[in-house]
């Protein structure tokens, strides 16, 4: 049985997995406006500012965010019963996130640097997809959102059938701990250094998976009325905020 302190630290993981995640999709959007103008706008100087600052955003902000909500989900599917290959929901949500993870930092982000060198010369270059791309990272994430509430799909057939009505929390305090303090270091580095590169998250995260993996998940009956939570980005703040207690 989780201690209270034990369950207020998983909560803040959850809520700063959500935090970010909307902050995530906030930017996109924001940057999705910035090149639109870009691409509309009569002046050409405030063409060039759009796009700077659209490339600035994803450099200080969305990088940094993106990173932060992916790895808390991350930790949050490893932390918890829900796993990464155990429900369908979790698994969409876990495969979506890789792929706006690699599109953003191996696409998105050499383009825009693309798009404010064409600005600057009087041309639109990338800018009308890298428009297209950041309205559908910002869609992706609300729709992971809608899935992290609704969880509209089964178990997998990796789901051990005596474990699929486990709902409570297998990790312990340290883990949840680990993943708020690692997340805020991520958070730092990338704000002093502007380096996204969520180094102590992937530590923590590789560390979780090869501990868990040795001592194995116990089994057990479930807890009546839990209410886990955990996957990629975007956790269920529907039951935090209604006071039920994520796993």
């Amino acid at each position: 049985m989780a201690t209270r302190s034990g369950r207020g630290w998983r909560q803040l993981a959850v809520w700063l997995h959500v935090t970010t995640s909307v902050g995530w999709m906030a930017q996109a959007l924001a940057i999705f406006v910035l090149l639109t103008t870009s691409l509309t706008t009569p002046s050409r100087d405030a063409a060039v500012s759009a796009t700077a600052m659209a490339q600035v955003l994803d450099g200080r902000l969305l990088a940094p965010l993106a990173n932060a909500s992916a790895f808390t989900g991350f930790m949050l599917a490893a932390a918890t019963p829900w796993g990464f290959f155990r429900h369908r929901w979790v698994l969409v949500k876990f495969t979506i996130t890789l792929v706006q993870l690699y599109l953003g930092i191996f696409v998105l982000g050499d383009a825009l640097a693309g798009a404010a060198t064409a600005a600057v010369a009087g041309r639109d270059g990338p800018a009308l997809p890298l428009a297209v791309g950041s309205a559908l990272m910002a869609g992706a994430v609300a729709f992971q959102a809608w899935v992290s509430v609704a969880k509209p799909w089964a178990t997998t057939r990796w789901m051990p059938k005596d474990r699929r009505r486990v709902s409570h929390d297998t990790a312990p305090r340290w883990v949840f701990v680990a993943t708020v303090a690692a997340v805020a270091a991520d958070l730092g580095v990338a704000a002093l250094l502007g380096h996204p590169a969520p180094l102590v998250s992937l530590t923590v995260l590789g560390t979780w998976l090869v501990l868990r993996r040795r001592r194995g998940t116990p089994a057990g009956p479930p807890p009546t009325g839990a209410t886990p939570t955990g996957g990629g980005p975007v956790g269920v703040a529907v039951s935090a905020a209604a006071g039920g207690r994520p796993g």
